[in-house]
């Protein structure tokens, strides 16, 4: 199984939020699509593995600090966050999972923690995060912690 890093460095916008982000996908949008596209094309979308994640979440309240230079932005919940996954490992097209309130601060369905999503991404790669559960100083250990669950409502 393959699996695709690219980081776009600067993409905390807490300030000129609608400003930002309209730069910031005007960056990454295009380059997103062609890379899934190509992937696709050539055959290669069945055994890599693509994860996109931006920030973790904007609520409509909040954030402005002018003493650390923010100003007309809200802060990131701490509850809620989106990402998408293509490709490999059996991810199903087209699915939304989970949603939030109509703020956008609290999961309102299909909670997926953070340790459920590296779950689902070691199971896409062929690993079970529970066999990389290691005993150290009486407390189990994993990449998962000892939460982590596979998201099965996002593969096909």
């Amino acid at each position: 199984m393959r699996f695709v890093t690219i980081y776009h460095e600067g993409w905390d916008a807490h300030s000129d939020v609608a400003g930002n982000l309209k730069s910031l996908c005007a960056a990454t949008d295009r380059g997103s699509a062609a890379l899934v596209a190509d992937l696709k094309r050539r055959g290669l979308l069945d055994s890599t593995l693509v994860v996109w994640g931006g920030e973790f979440g904007r609520t409509p309240v909040g954030g402005a600090s002018p003493g650390l230079g923010r100003s007309k932005g809200p802060d990131h919940p701490p509850h809620a966050f989106t990402r998408w996954l293509a490709g490999g490992g059996g991810i199903r097209g087209g699915v939304t999972y989970g949603e939030t309130d109509e703020l956008g601060f609290h999961v309102a369905r299909d909670e997926v923690h953070v340790h459920d999503l590296q779950a689902t991404i070691l199971h896409c790669l062929g690993l079970d995060h529970e066999r990389l559960t290691y005993r150290f100083q009486g407390r189990d250990y994993r990449l998962t912690d000892v939460h982590g669950h596979v998201v099965r409502g996002i593969l096909s």
